[in-house]
């Protein structure tokens, strides 16, 4: 949730008087702490609202690689097995591995292709 709904109210300029001289200055004076202030909790807020931003996304970012860790050692365990699979076969498990592979390509090709 944004606190930022009245940011633009806080830019646009007081609006002029019809006063003269010092009257002018000194009513101005009185008025910049009050600005100043208003500008300072937009700029509060704005800084709060990005901590929990970078919070959230820090989050994520850690739940990301804890998966892509989990993913990558489960894709190193079956590669080791396919390569032992590979490795002792015979030639005829060899190429029943190739046709499979190609076949499940294809299929996922096709599968893809048409959604």
């Amino acid at each position: 949730m944004m606190r930022r709904a009245h940011i633009r109210d806080y830019y646009d300029p007081p609006p002029s008087k019809s006063l003269h001289g010092s009257e002018l200055i000194q009513i101005e004076d009185e008025d910049l702490p009050e600005h100043l202030k208003d500008k300072v909790n937009i700029l509060k807020s704005l800084s709060i609202d990005i901590g929990s931003e970078l919070k959230s996304q820090d989050r994520l970012l850690r739940d990301m690689d804890y998966d892509l860790e989990t993913t990558g050692g489960f894709l190193s365990n079956t590669l080791g097995r396919v390569t032992r699979l590979y490795g002792y076969s015979g030639g005829y498990n060899k190429l029943y591995l190739i046709l499979f592979s190609l076949i499940v390509f294809f299929i996922l090709y096709i599968f893809l292709k048409l959604k």
